[in-house]
């Protein structure tokens, strides 16, 4: 267990790294000088040159690099160019909103998508099982931001029940806020709860003719209720895996949502630091997010690990 632990440890130190590398050498080969797009086009030669030493920019690239990796590991993200404030700081104050959603949205896929799947795999065969298999597929294919939109023109503009968008911070109204993220929410779960409706019919299948579940019915369950005492348990194991994928999509996929319903969180920041060309905040923004989807993903394998017996003795070997 500890080499294994080791393994996946290295694995995510080094992820990190590379894509610290990927981001910053992509984001600085992008044409266009910003110490010029900060100060304008009428700017002197002067004024530029004076602003681009105060960057950083007259530097090697592999120094820029190694500085600001380096301050990155202290917390030290630098200072945005467009708001003069440091970019941790800004992500602090946009994660607030982003990181809620992203969990908001994997609770209602998980209660929407785990009961599903395991009432079709249940009803395998029947009417009932190909009608929400065929929802789930339609569910997988419908864009979340144009589910959004559908919601925010049934919830918000016909049944005014829910804001359009926008968002109130939690220390000055609590279920405002909550009540912001409710329709963002559904938008992001809606195909990760459709995904995760077909996987788990699928592994409830696979384990439906086990040999422990026939020795369940030998002893007087009917196939249902051996599925749902012994079935579940073991089918949740590639359950899992798609669970760390799909919370790490949320993650990343708060950008396109949160500029739909205008809320204030990391993906509009990021949005918005892109179209003020402020790259400081740019590489700090996605290295976050970055960190936060590989996280995720070392945990899932921790639990994994964990769950499944088989994984540690093999890691022992």
């Amino acid at each position: 267990m500890a080499g294994f632990l080791f393994r996946r440890v290295f694995g995510f130190a080094l992820t990190l790294f590379i894509a610290a590398l990927a981001i910053f050498l992509l984001l600085d080969i992008l044409p266009g000088d910003p110490a010029r797009f900060i100060l304008g086009i009428n700017a002197s030669p002067e004024s530029v040159n004076a602003l681009r030493e105060q960057m950083g920019l007259n530097l090697p690239i592999w120094q820029r690099f190694f500085s600001w990796i380096g301050g990155v590991m202290v917390g030290d993200f630098g200072i945005s160019h467009s708001q003069a404030t440091p970019v941790l700081e800004l992500i602090k104050e946009r994660l607030v909103v982003s990181f809620p959603l992203a969990i908001f949205a994997m609770i209602i896929s998980i209660m929407l998508g785990l009961p599903i799947g395991i009432f079709a795999a249940r009803r395998r065969g029947k009417i009932s099982d190909s009608l929400f298999m065929t929802l789930a597929q339609i569910g997988v294919a419908i864009p979340s931001f144009w589910f959004g939109m559908l919601l925010v023109l049934l919830f918000s503009v016909k049944l005014g029940w829910l804001p359009t968008g926008g968002f109130i911070s939690w220390q000055d109204d609590f279920f405002a806020g909550l009540k912001s993220l409710i329709l963002p929410s559904f938008a992001l779960a809606l195909p990760q709860a459709a995904i995760l409706a077909r996987v788990m019919r699928t592994a409830l299948v696979d384990v439906s003719s086990a040999d422990y579940i026939r020795t369940a019915q030998a002893k007087g369950l009917t196939k249902g209720q051996a599925i749902l005492r012994h079935g579940v348990q073991n089918a949740m194991l590639p359950v899992l895996t798609i669970l760390g994928l799909q919370f790490a999509f949320l993650i990343a996929g708060t950008i396109i949502i949160e500029n739909v319903f205008y809320l204030p969180g990391l993906g509009k920041l990021i949005f918005t630091a892109i179209s003020e060309r402020d790259l400081i905040l740019v590489r700090g923004a996605l290295i976050v997010l970055i960190m936060a989807v590989t996280f995720t993903m070392l945990i899932t394998d921790l639990l994994y690990a964990l769950i499944d017996p088989r994984l540690r003795s093999r890691t022992r070997q």
